[in-house]
């Protein structure tokens, strides 16, 4: 942190383009906000802002090693063998000199992001009237919104086992200020307050967010700026919602968490639709295999070809490629064919490959749809997920978990059936990709996960596996 804090750096990148393929002017950081470069201007304000989101949709965060990149390896989906160049991650060996790399700089550039908000936040304060109160207020929601969302991230990667007994732990600084001051290391469940402080601050802020009542693609700002089109690409109001439900859930408030995943249940659910057989199955050309309209919150990044291509090509040998044993991918997916997420994601390729494939990033025909390029952060199934895990009625727990099975294209599953059992099978069918099954072995601290270099076999974990040591520039000046 020492190194983050000597210099601030802002990230300054395009408007994110709405209609057509994104892209993106030259990022130019800068030692600090100014008035003639950065807040002259409601343009100006936005772009500051989305540096930010750029800068998160980068490799080093939500662009590949908080998604499918590294902590999908730690939850081992891939056959990762000792020939594999990321083998030290398979088998957790955090004091690596390639782990400790990968980990600090996930752990930097988190941290530059939230330094860079906080600044932001400071500089819209700084800078009165060059915007309407509503976008003023809608900006401020959604960097207050990011700030809680890293913290959160950084909190469930770094920081300690969430039971009551190492819920006290030292976990990570939270900052809520730009500052050259290293901040304590906070025991986890004070973090937590501040997570859900922040989000509660940010819901307050969104509250006339126009996704509410317009869905992802309410029009222009009326002031000649495209502010409020593709909203489910910044952090709107319901994944600030979608955000409490995970966040209440780690802490194991369930009442919490219940009641935000069905805020937005309720709420969202017209205007994040099921994705359709025809685009996901009909579509040969151009399926739509990340379930766009299905997003609350995506990240978008031009670069995701290249990093899918850089990680499952089915051209890479087998000391480089993701992915997993074919006998492993068909007991994850209970040898079903008919699932969505089967067929569609994972396919026999024509090389001379004996295993499929993941296809879930692979670039489409058509270049101008609106789902290229976007990697899922918050979905709508995962509130059905959450719900289901924290109802204490089993049939209306089994309502929620069976409407994902059923459009999914997968039968109803009986009230007797074990529940924490099929929804850790439904966390390890959907998310691949998307980061989520480590942090959810984790918060339930599974000890015994498949082991995907074997047809059969688990792996035993434990604390030292699931918490990752903070990087040596956050505790070498301490």
């Amino acid at each position: 942190m020492r190194n983050i804090f000597i210099k601030l750096t802002v990230v300054c990148g395009a408007v994110l383009s709405l209609s057509s393929c994104k892209k993106y002017l030259d990022v130019k950081p800068q030692d600090r906000f100014t008035e003639d470069m950065v807040f002259s201007d409601l343009a100006g304000a936005s772009r500051a802002l989305n540096g930010v989101y750029i800068n998160l949709s980068s490799n080093a965060l939500y662009g590949k090693n908080l998604t499918m990149g590294t902590l999908d390896v730690l939850a081992q989906y891939y056959n990762v063998n000792s020939q594999h160049n990321l083998t030290k991650f398979q088998v957790y060996e955090y004091t690596a000199g390639t782990v400790m790399s990968n980990m600090e700089s996930i752990w930097s550039n988190a941290y530059v992001s939230i330094v860079n908000l906080n600044q932001f936040l400071v500089n819209l304060e700084a800078y009165p009237g060059i915007m309407p109160d509503r976008i003023k207020q809608i900006m401020k929601g959604e960097a207050i919104g990011l700030r809680a969302m890293l913290h959160f991230d950084m909190l469930r990667l770094f920081g300690p086992m969430y039971t009551n007994a190492d819920s006290t732990k030292p976990s990570i600084p939270y900052y809520r200020r730009p500052s050259t001051q290293i901040a304590d290391l906070l025991p986890a469940n004070q973090a937590m307050d501040s997570v859900l402080d922040d989000l509660k601050m940010a819901e307050q802020l969104l509250a006339n967010d126009p996704i509410i009542e317009g869905g992802i693609n309410t029009g222009t700002s009326g002031d000649g700026y495209d502010f409020f089109r593709n909203r489910n690409q910044r952090m709107n109001y319901f994944a600030v919602k979608g955000l409490q439900a995970r966040a209440y859930l780690y802490r194991r408030d369930t009442e919490s968490a219940l009641a935000a995943a069905k805020t937005v249940i309720e709420l969202a659910d017209g205007h994040f639709p099921w994705i359709t057989t025809g685009a996901i199955l009909s579509d040969r050309i151009n399926p739509n295999r990340v379930f766009s309209t299905e997003l609350i919150f995506a990240s978008l990044t031009s670069k995701l070809y290249e990093t899918n291509n850089s990680l499952f090509a089915p051209e890479l040998g087998d000391g480089s490629i993701l992915a997993p044993l074919d006998a492993r991918l068909k007991t994850l997916f209970e040898n079903n064919e008919n699932d969505y997420r089967y067929n569609p994601l994972w396919i026999l390729p024509a090389t001379a490959k004996s295993y499929r494939t993941f296809h879930k990033y692979t670039d489409i025909v058509d270049k101008s749809r609106n789902y290229r390029f976007l990697i899922p952060l918050i979905r709508k199934s995962e509130m059905y997920y959450i719900a289901a895990e924290c109802e204490p009625d089993a049939t209306k727990a089994f309502e929620y978990l069976n409407v994902v099975r059923f459009n999914r294209n997968l039968p109803n599953l009986p009230t007797t059936a074990n529940k924490h059992t099929e929804l850790q099978k439904e966390y390890q069918k959907e998310f691949i990709g998307e980061g989520q099954l480590f942090f959810y072995y984790k918060r339930r601290g599974i000890t015994s996960i498949p082991n995907p270099t074997a047809t059969s076999g688990n792996i035993t974990m434990n604390a030292s596996k699931y918490v990752v040591p903070l990087p040596l520039s956050e505790t070498l000046y301490r």
